[in-house]
């Protein structure tokens, strides 16, 4: 049994001040659920302190479990790092995550793939070396781009399908809405703004995702996040980028 949780008066989110990436995943829970949050580094970046600082501080924070990278949730002195970890832990404590235990480690398991799926993204544009430029591994990423397009991204997307066809089809686990949606709707989002000729050959046949991904847009709180300046425009400074060059399914 869960101790009884107490909601805090504010959550603190650590993460990049100017893109969406990893970040964006717990952004949207917390915003779907209508809980106050200080994005902190966001706030250093408007008043001119430099946001990057206030991830390298925490980065390099002693606490008992060092911290690897963002994003980072804050709750009083709890410190939570790893996208899945963050979301399995809001979702459990704000009605965001199945009780039975089969379909807790289903979503957790669907979760997990989403995150790789992420990491398959983040590979078209850095195929080689995270710290170069993607001018200078340019050639290799167009053809990782073709590989991941037309062989990896469909396998994807309809196991996604599969998962969500097996669940009844209205929610990716069980009868409720849990964070996998909200992941499942930001990827989706994603990789249409990435690769919209890729992402349509590869969703085609994925309609019940596409019919989940509007009913997610139409959520009144998130619909009114999305319309905000709170949500970031996707950028090629993110996970997922717009060259169109990678944008392909043949060299």
């Amino acid at each position: 049994m869960f101790s009884v949780f107490v909601v805090p008066a504010r959550y603190q989110l650590i993460y990049w001040p100017t893109l969406q990436g990893r970040g964006e995943f717990v952004r949207l829970v917390l915003e779907d659920v209508g809980l106050p949050y200080d994005d902190l580094a966001r706030q250093a970046e408007s008043n001119g302190a430099g946001g990057a600082v206030v991830v390298e501080r925490m980065l390099s924070h002693k606490t008992q479990h060092p911290l690897f990278a963002p994003p980072i949730l804050k709750i009083d002195e709890l410190v939570i790092a790893q996208t899945p970890n963050i979301l399995w832990w809001l979702g459990r404590n704000h009605n965001l995550w199945p009780i039975e235990e089969a379909l807790c480690l289903l979503a957790m398991q669907v979760q997990l793939t989403i995150a790789d799926l992420v990491t398959e993204v983040h590979d078209t544009h850095h195929p080689i070396a995270l710290g170069h430029h993607y001018e200078d591994q340019m050639q290799a990423a167009c053809k990782r781009s073709v590989q991941f397009l037309s062989a990896r991204l469909p396998l994807f997307l309809q196991h996604l399908e599969d998962i969500l066809s097996a669940s009844g089809g209205v929610y990716m686990i069980g009868k409720t809405i849990t964070t996998v949606d909200l992941s499942t709707f930001q990827v989706l989002e994603g990789l249409e703004y990435a690769f919209p000729k890729g992402f349509a050959y590869a969703s085609h046949r994925t309609t019940k995702l596409h019919a989940l991904r509007d009913r997610i847009r139409q959520r009144p709180r998130l619909a009114a996040y999305l319309a905000s300046n709170r949500r970031i425009p996707f950028n090629e400074q993110g996970i997922f980028r717009r060259y169109p060059e990678l944008d392909r399914l043949t060299e």
